[in-house]
């Protein structure tokens, strides 16, 4: 396997191809400079400048590339990935330029999950220079982030379950000198009722637990990071059919991005005090599973009425959040593959943010557009709480009438975070269904990036 940190080196001068970014309003101009032989090579490839179009010209005894971006003035996160996708092994460099923003999208490009192929190819890595050295460090992060969830959504469920995730913590712990606390068992019930009802039937091999990491020094602001570690997700009582139980090994997403987005936070040193929480359960179905119509206990003392078992990845964030506000946060973010209504207005592309804080939202929008991650947000209308009022407890955990079901989940979850507590929350697909550029189909991170670079411009600057 490549060494990710090879694919982008500093470029002191050595040999390499170049590669010429050119746009459609450029082209015309910029194959003046071309002989006649260089310009019949494009001609017979096609190339005409649009995005992703690429062409090998010669020159002499080698040979450069061209390729379409948009505008070579203002490059994005993918602009180059094909190319990390489709040229020989090599060493490149942007003619005239340096890659900037898209040497992250020519790691990514690269990204290859094999772990269970017999007959994976070595893998021919693609270097590419910069003479941003002081940037390389923070490329390579971001894209080592968006790999670690690429990773832990394409595993399946046997291999990734509540052990798992708590082991992938233990490594970061580990790593960073983090503080690790892992509740299960009687503690659990005890502690966090709703994780383990919603946990309890997948048995001992499977187990329910809470992921807590500690970091940083008290002195600074603190915040939590909460991720939904559903492992595998079958729908519980009100079983899913097979085609909706088919890709729920990646209902552990949230978690992914919550640990992914805890490394890059250690990482990088930030000047915060970091509370990571993951509730980590599988939703399976036997005989001591909760049923429709129970009435569980909450760590927060909210009494909620089971109206869909399938419905519970925003359970164990319930008590993972009351948990997480009980620390009296200066921020509390989390992430969860919630609702298939989220990805029926927005599609696969676009995790839907709802805050309580306009500022906060408005931070995270902006990081999103700025770093290719775009985020939309979608409201919390106070008017629909009452679609979740119960007749026999504080609140129920579905609505029936099918209407806007990501606001009325998100209006769930603010239930259990502390009044006046800036609070965010990413309902997030973790999967391309179809494959772009830097963007491999599969498990992916959306949202993460727009997440980190907003932290980072709230607590840096």
């Amino acid at each position: 396997m490549t060494d990710k940190n090879q694919l982008i080196q500093p470029d002191r001068g050595q040999k390499a191809t170049d590669i010429h970014l050119v746009s459609k309003d450029t082209l015309a101009e910029w194959t003046k400079r071309l002989s006649a032989q260089q310009r019949a090579a494009l001609a017979a490839q096609k190339f005409e400048g649009g995005g992703y179009e690429y062409a090998i010209v010669p020159d002499g005894d080698h040979w450069f590339v061209v390729s379409g971006v948009a505008n070579p003035d203002s490059l994005s996160s993918w602009c180059m990935a094909k190319l990390a996708e489709v040229l020989p092994a090599g060493t490149y460099r942007r003619a005239g330029g340096d890659p900037g923003p898209a040497a992250f999208g020519w790691i990514t490009g690269q990204y290859r999950f094999d772990r269970y192929k017999s007959d994976a190819p070595e893998d021919a890595p693609r270097i590419l220079l910069t003479k941003e050295v002081k940037a390389i460090d923070a490329i390579l992060a971001e894209a080592a982030a968006t790999e670690l969830v690429r990773d832990l959504v394409n595993t399946p469920a046997e291999d990734m379950g509540p052990a798992e995730l708590e082991a992938v913590a233990a490594r970061l712990a580990k790593a960073h000198h983090a503080h690790l606390h892992v509740t299960k068992g009687d503690a659990l019930e005890r502690e966090f009722p709703m994780v383990h009802m919603v946990g309890r039937a997948a048995g001992r091999a499977h187990a329910p637990r809470m992921i807590e990491l500690e970091w940083g020094d008290a002195k600074h602001p603190r915040i939590a990071i909460v991720g939904k570690g559903v492992c595998f997700d079958s729908g519980g009582l009100d079983i899913k059919p097979s085609s909706g139980m088919l890709l729920m090994k990646k209902d552990m997403g949230g978690a992914a991005h919550a640990l992914a987005l805890a490394e890059l936070i250690m990482k990088a040193n930030l000047p915060v005090r970091l509370h990571l929480l993951v509730p980590a359960v599988e939703n399976a179905v036997s005989g001591n599973a909760f049923r429709p119509g129970d009435v569980l206990r909450s760590r927060a003392g909210i009494s909620v009425e089971i109206g869909n078992t399938d419905a519970e990845g925003r359970l164990v964030l319930g008590d993972a959040l009351a948990k997480a506000g009980e620390g009296k946060a200066d921020f509390i973010l989390d992430f969860a593959t919630l609702t298939g209504a989220a990805r029926v207005a927005l599609g696969p592309d676009l995790p839907a943010l709802m805050a309580r804080n306009d500022a906060t939202a408005d931070a995270l929008l902006r990081a999103g557009i700025a770093h290719d991650d775009a985020v939309w947000r979608l409201p919390l209308p106070a008017a629909y709480r009452e679609w979740l009022k119960s007749d026999i407890a504080d609140i129920n955990n579905s609505h029936s009438n099918g209407f806007a079901g990501a606001s009325v989940a998100g209006l769930f979850l603010d239930r259990f975070v502390p009044e006046g507590t800036d609070w965010a929350h990413f309902d997030t697909f973790a999967w391309r269904p179809l494959a772009k550029p830097g963007r491999p189909k599969g498990g992916d991170a959306l949202g993460l990036r727009a997440a980190w670079h907003m932290l980072q411009e709230r607590y840096t600057s």
